[in-house]
């Protein structure tokens, strides 16, 4: 839990510089910012700056990288806040089990 509250942070933190600097900080761009590293991000990558600063990564089951649309659908779910406070006795967060990934050590 640990890994992904430091990833969470650090994203968070990089996505308010940026947001800061394009749009004067605002919450909308905060949040817009985040949103797009996430879905760039995680999409192509499977990983965030954050994630992959604290040796995680996001997986399908499978172990392949999640890919445009589960992205896509995990952001917005994320930015919701609240599925990714319910998780599962495997830490799994309900932004993860709906879209049928789990965050992994790289």
């Amino acid at each position: 839990m640990g890994r992904r509250v430091a990833a969470l942070m650090i994203d968070w933190g990089l996505s308010y510089l940026i947001a800061l600097w394009l749009f004067g900080g605002t919450d909308l761009g905060i949040l817009a910012v985040f949103a797009a590293e996430q879905i760039l991000l995680v999409g192509t990558l499977g990983y965030s700056i954050g994630h992959r600063l604290v040796g995680i990564s996001v997986r399908r089951l499978d172990g392949s990288a999640p890919g445009p649309l589960p992205a896509i659908v995990r952001t917005l779910l994320l930015c919701l806040v609240i599925p990714a406070v319910v998780f599962d006795q495997d830490q799994r967060g309900l932004h993860d089990r709906v879209m049928s990934t789990i965050l992994v050590r790289m």
